[in-house]
């Protein structure tokens, strides 16, 4: 079998025997861990200086290969132009985007950098394996050192139609990097379509009879391959997880559980004003469920973060100060970090899950959660439209998140759903969940990526 060489962000290397925590982290561990390879990224570390050589440490069948980056690096390719404009902007926000050429130049700086720091690792039979909107110069920057080998690229996050893009000053010269690659995957057909759209509308490019796109004198196979998640290990890790103690607590009541990163695409804050109505329309509810939101901090040093915990943290006193009783808390805001297994027995110790993301690439807690219910019992998933597991989890309630009253009312539906009905919806998640996990994912993507590589020519 071809060596897979991984490359994203942030490396996250682990101790013999376990998995790493975080979406992107899980599903590349479990795509090398079968072929085994090299991961290559981001230690997470900021240093003095940029290294002359990258660190290299080989557990089991991996290697992982990390670097760190200085604190000039750290600020204008991390910081700035990938969390202050590109994750704004891919997210639909663009009030929140801002645009520094420092920043800019940053971000590729430090992917000339890491291709810089790849190329000698590779091997002539390597298939290379991008990931993120960190990392897309990455590949064009590989092709200029002479890097012939298949190069695939995959986009966690949404891609954003024409009319938002443009408004990037740099947008051509970041899709044409893109054309570097043999194939690029998205989550959904929209953003598929979106990416089309733009090579066409835009660009000037042509989409071919067989699907692939010719702009910038090359051809790219671009594909919609949804990732997925280790169903069969999140389920065996909730039902190995000893829920005792937090079935105690739960004392028969209803809860609603929501596990997110604190970040302003997660519709947080939308969220609780939602929880709120619902306890406004369904004075019955009232004692008898509570709302757990578990929001681990992160990228604290962008502008909005700090905002969004502080509004947060207001929203919650708030409704609490209003609903509240002696012996009842409708709302536990947790800010901070839990390890999988235990968020496993949380999802599947709630009655239902609340997911509702105002933009998602694709949300791999809304599957966690279906793969990880009891059979017998299982709880209802609450889950916006705008994420991209929408598309397939379609037996869930789909809300509108922007709505308070759609939101309140799949609340209130969740709470008194039969349990006959919650077997047959989460029956037919499971069995996507099965058929269409983080393995077959890989193999679907990478698949494609050998049949892109064979064919691609100069237009």
């Amino acid at each position: 079998m071809k060596r897979l060489v991984v490359v994203s962000n942030r490396v996250a290397p682990t101790e013999e025997g376990h998995a790493p925590s975080g979406g992107l982290a899980v599903a590349v561990h479990a795509a090398l861990r079968e072929t085994g390879g090299i991961w290559f990224g981001w230690s997470g570390d900021v240093v003095s200086a940029a290294p002359e050589q990258p660190d290299s440490n080989p557990i089991d069948n991996l290697t992982y290969v990390t670097v760190g980056l200085s604190r000039r690096d750290y600020l204008e390719y991390y910081i700035g132009f990938a969390n202050a404009t590109l994750w704004p902007l891919f997210h639909y926000r663009l009030d929140l985007a801002g645009f520094k050429r420092r920043e800019y130049a940053g971000y590729n700086r430090v992917n000339q950098r890491l291709a810089r720091y790849l190329g000698p690792l590779l091997r002539r039979d390597d298939t290379i394996w991008i990931h993120d909107y960190h990392l897309i110069p990455m590949a064009e920057e590989l092709r200029r050192m002479g890097v012939n080998q298949p190069i695939g690229f995959f986009l966690h996050t949404p891609f954003p139609a024409v009319q938002v893009l443009v408004a990037l000053p740099c947008h051509a010269a970041l899709v044409r990097a893109l054309f570097a690659y043999d194939l690029v995957g998205f989550q959904t057909e929209d953003d598929l379509t979106a990416f089309r759209d733009y090579v066409v509308s835009e660009a000037g490019g042509c989409v071919d009879p067989d699907g692939r796109l010719r702009c910038f004198g090359r051809t790219l196979r671009a594909e919609v391959h949804p990732i997925g998640i280790d169903t069969a290990n999140v389920a065996a890790m909730a039902r190995r997880y000893d829920t005792t103690h937090l079935r105690e607590e739960i004392d028969g009541r209803h809860m609603v559980l929501g596990v997110d990163r604190l970040d302003y695409s997660k519709g947080l804050v939308e969220r609780f004003r939602s929880f709120e109505r619902m306890l406004e329309q369904h004075p019955e509810a009232h004692r008898r469920s509570f709302f757990v939101q578990i929001a681990p901090p992160s990228r604290g040093e962008v502008q909005g973060y700090a905002e969004i915990r502080r509004e947060l943290e207001e929203s919650a006193g708030h409704i609490n100060g209003r609903f509240a009783d002696f012996d009842w808390t409708p709302i536990r805001y947790l800010n901070k970090s839990f390890e999988r297994d235990e968020l496993t027995g949380f999802f599947r110790c709630a009655a239902s899950a609340l997911v509702t993301p105002l933009r998602d690439g694709m949300n791999l807690v809304a599957k966690e959660y279906v793969a990880s219910q009891d059979a017998a019992d299982p709880g209802v998933l609450v889950l916006s439209r705008f994420a991209g597991a929408a598309r397939e989890l379609t037996e869930a309630l789909i809300v509108n998140p922007h709505d308070v009253d759609d939101v309140a009312g799949a609340l209130g539906r969740a709470l008194v759903m039969p349990v006959e009905e919650r077997r047959r919806r989460w029956r037919a998640m499971m069995d996507r969940l099965e058929a269409h996990d983080v393995d077959a994912w890989r193999n679907a993507f990478l698949d494609s990526l050998a049949e892109a590589a064979r064919v691609t020519q100069p237009a």
